[in-house]
């Protein structure tokens, strides 16, 4: 948002505050200043000069000699524009020495056609005030007299403008009115709301004799006003007031339109001017458009109307685009002499709809989107009207056309002095709190609660619709008062024990990071595009207003995010990648305690509430690139080992808890290899799956080389999870140890032989570990050699170790025997010699 310093001088008479002071307290306000840019304060040396003169240059055709009456005597330049008045006319003179923004150094004499120039006539373009012209800068003949400096006849050329980052709640800052309201506040001075003008001439006709106003969306449109003004001459704008605008970025039109564009920056409120001879049927209707109607905007451009979309129309046609943009069929121009002004609050998510659909983001739709005051419509529009009378020599209509249905009503908002005193950590005065609020524009009305603590009623305000409850209000004396002045205070401690939410998520990220891994902080939505490259279930989580198309929809997987960080890696050269999130996957919904997926997935829901998503947790991880190896030769390649290992190891550390692994079928992972994919087993529930990326999902990521995928369920692990860790005594005891050789068909997995010999050993078997895989040489062709180390120990060792005993070795090979007479009959296995 631009600002005029000058133009918030007006409006606050008494402000003094010079500018940067004024834009450090404007940020301390919660209204931060990014740039300050001063117009018209290099012009030095320049004067108001008249004509005396004119001679053809004797050498150029195109070039004139001009002499000058300077104030202090005549001056002769040499000068080529078209439109040098006749002598009597008065001129802008850059005399010798002058800085003007067209010249950096100082203007020098200098010879045109051989004739020397003693200063030059300028253009307001020369000037750095207005735009590029075909001639010079004629004054009217009212100038002053010749030799007056130019900033001294015409103080507005000189403004410095504030550039301010205002937030979307402040739709009131959107307007040189809300903005010097602010300051008023807090400097404490007089503000008084601008008025509408004295009009010069009002006419007998009745506007509701021309116009009827037809609302058929109260709920897009709840207030629409017009005013009629006639006898309408259309023309340039006074020079104040069209460099006032171009300061602002606005450009200067005609002064109708020049005049609803500075309603505009003045109140915030967007106006729109009809030529009344183009309204068919003498009706203004605000309805929705027919799908596919067609409509040109102002800017040319022939658009296809959504249904969603609000116009303005007549009895035939659209002529605008509500809160948007208006229609080139009914714009403004020369052979203007009847002008209907619209006055209008428009619903800000229905004008933010069609500015995205239509990708149009002008001063309207963004006053519109933010908010603007409801409230001031009838108002804002009669100053409008009378600024026409005053610039546009029109006639005005006494009375204003206005459809309304609930008006606006102001929210009453309890303020109490303790509440405001502990929100804000100090002291503040009720009396000073209250006077912030009045300064603001809100009523306040004192009172005692029942237990005699100062409290107070307040009234909301149409202009800041933003303020509803107790807090904003707190957090408007703040703001006003200066985040500043409130002395920092340490909050006292109170201890807190973690609770369980989230606690699974916090150990799986230290177990990862134990495991040299990098946690990476990414987008939990994604793209439609993203999921279905990475095979993941479609989305069942759609955002109706997206930052982008990437950034569309929840994801099903958290693979899309660090696939892509993975990528960035790679380009910058990197050659280990251990990336791993913990984050939800928003599934379709599950309304029993178990879930299809295996384990509970969350308590059983009300009936109203079983359809939402599941936000389910899980730990994601991938590893792409060399595996650092101590005394290594060369480093390896990461394999479906090392995900393997990580599957296993954050089970194992969050469960406390035994696991086996098992093969996976490739269609409960499409984003796997079939052939080096499996999953991690909790008895028979499955709880993670790894396994290396599909080649197809590598080649459409444009990742280079194999990437390892290990997901958690960490749902599945919520109620098996071990909250606290118990310890137990380290046995005395020693083991007894067997190891034992097996030799099966290869596509018999490692994982599930080893399960069936914990289960064949019994209680007596500690531990089984696969420690050795052997094919060739005396193994069959297609079979190979699985060594296990088995660990046996009484079980009493570890709960009562007063009441174990050694094992004999009796036992023990009857438990061997067991294992290998089992392992036979499940898998056909025999004993490798």
């Amino acid at each position: 948002m631009l600002v005029s310093y000058r133009w918030l001088c007006e409006l606050l008479p008494d402000l003094k505050l010079p500018v940067k002071e004024l834009a450090e307290r404007l940020a301390q306000a919660g209204l931060p200043v990014d740039g300050i840019t001063h117009v018209g304060a290099g012009i030095q040396g320049v004067v108001i000069a008249e004509v005396r003169a004119i001679e053809p240059h004797p050498e150029r055709d195109k070039l004139r000699l001009v002499t000058l009456d300077t104030g202090a005597g005549t001056q002769r330049v040499v000068c080529g524009a078209p439109n040098v008045p006749d002598p009597g006319g008065r001129v802008v003179l850059a005399t010798l020495g002058a800085k003007i923004p067209a010249f950096p150094e100082p203007l020098a004499p200098r010879k045109l056609g051989g004739i020397l120039s003693e200063g030059m006539l300028c253009s307001l373009k020369e000037l750095g005030l207005g735009e590029a012209t075909e001639g010079i800068w004629v004054l009217d003949a009212k100038a002053p007299a010749p030799g007056t400096p130019l900033l001294e006849a015409y103080p507005f050329l000189e403004d410095t403008i504030l550039d301010l980052d205002v937030t979307p709640n402040r739709g009131d800052a959107l307007g040189h009115v809300g903005i010097a309201r602010d300051i008023a506040a807090c400097l404490s001075l007089p503000f008084a709301q601008p008025t509408a003008l004295p009009k010069a001439a009002t006419t007998p006709s009745k506007l509701s004799d021309l116009i009827e106003i037809v609302n058929m969306d109260f709920d897009r449109c709840p207030t629409y006003a017009a005013g009629l003004a006639l006898d309408v001459k259309v023309g340039p704008s006074p020079l104040w007031l069209q460099l006032r605008l171009q300061n602002l970025g606005i450009r200067p039109i005609s002064n109708v339109v020049d005049i609803t564009n500075w309603i505009l920056m003045e109140f915030g409120q967007p106006l729109h001017a009809f030529d009344l001879n183009h309204i068919a049927g003498g009706k203004i209707v605000i309805r929705r458009a027919a799908a596919g109607e067609s409509f040109r905007t102002l800017d040319g451009v022939a658009r296809s109307l959504d249904a969603d979309d609000l116009v303005i129309a007549d009895a035939e046609k659209p002529l605008a685009l509500a809160g948007v943009m208006g229609g080139a069929d009914s714009e403004i121009n020369n052979s203007t002499t009847k002008v209907l002004v619209e006055c209008a609050y428009f619903d800000g998510r229905g004008v933010r709809r069609s500015a995205r659909r239509h990708g149009l983001h002008t001063e309207s739709s963004h006053r519109f989107e933010r908010g603007t005051d409801r409230g001031a419509i009838t108002q804002v529009l009669a100053r409008a009207l009378s600024l026409l009378a005053e610039y546009a020599g029109a006639s005005v209509a006494p009375e204003q056309l206005k459809s309304e249905r609930n008006a606006y009503s102001s929210p009453k908002i309890q303020l109490r002095h303790e509440r405001l005193e502990n929100l804000l950590g100090t002291h503040i005065p009720f009396d000073q709190a209250l006077g912030i609020l009045n300064r603001l524009g809100f009523k306040t009305s004192p009172s005692k609660d029942p237990q005699g603590k100062a409290t107070a009623e307040v009234l909301g305000t149409s202009y800041r619709h933003d303020i509803r409850i107790e807090a904003d209000l707190i957090e408007e004396v703040a703001r006003v008062a200066g985040l500043d002045s409130i002395e920092p205070k340490l909050p006292p401690i109170i201890p807190q024990k973690p609770t369980e939410a989230g606690q699974l998520e916090r150990k799986a990220t230290a177990a990862a990071m134990a495991l040299g891994l990098s946690e990476a902080l990414t987008y939990n939505f994604v793209s439609r595009k993203d999921l279905e490259a990475v095979k993941a279930p479609p989305p069942v989580v759609t955002i109706k207003n997206p930052m982008s198309e990437e950034r569309s929809v929840m994801q099903t997987s958290a693979l899309p995010g660090l696939l892509d960080a993975l990528r960035r890696a790679q380009r910058h050269g990197e050659e280990s990648m251990r990336l791993f999130s913990v984050a939800p996957r928003f599934l379709a919904p599950v309304s029993e305690v178990y879930s299809e997926r295996g384990a509970r997935a969350r308590p059983r829901l009300p009936e109203d509430l079983a359809s939402l998503p599941e936000e389910r947790p899980t730990f994601t991880a991938v590893l792409a690139g060399k595996r650092a190896e101590y005394l290594a030769p060369k480093p390896a390649q990461f394999d479906v080992f090392d995900a393997k290992a990580i599957a296993v190891r954050i089970v194992e550390q969050l469960t406390l808890s035994s696991s086996t692994v098992a093969a996976l079928d490739a269609t409960l992972a499409p984003h796997l290899h079939p052939r080096a994919a499996g999953q991690v087993l909790l008895g028979t529930l499955r709880v993670a799956t790894f396994g290396a990326l599909h080649p197809d999902v590598t080649e459409a990521l444009e990742i280079d080389g194999s990437v390892q995928v290990v997901e958690v369920d960490l749902a599945a692990l919520e109620t098996i999870a071990v909250r606290t860790p118990k310890y137990q005594t380290i046995p005395r005891l020693p083991p007894v140890t067997r190891d034992i050789s097996l030799v099966v068909e290869e596509g018999i997995s490692a994982g599930e032989v080893q399960t069936v010999i914990r289960e064949a050993a019994g209680e007596l078997c500690e531990s089984v570990e696969l420690i050795a895989t052997f094919k060739g040489g005396s193994v069959p062709a297609d079979h190979r050699s699985l060594t296990y180390h088995l660990v046996f120990r009484d079980p009493l060792a570890r709960k009562a170790p007063d009441q174990a005993r050694t094992l004999t070795d009796k036992e023990v090979d009857a438990a061997h025997e067991k294992v290998t007479s089992v392992a036979s009959k499940k898998f056909g296995a025999t004993l490798r010699a």
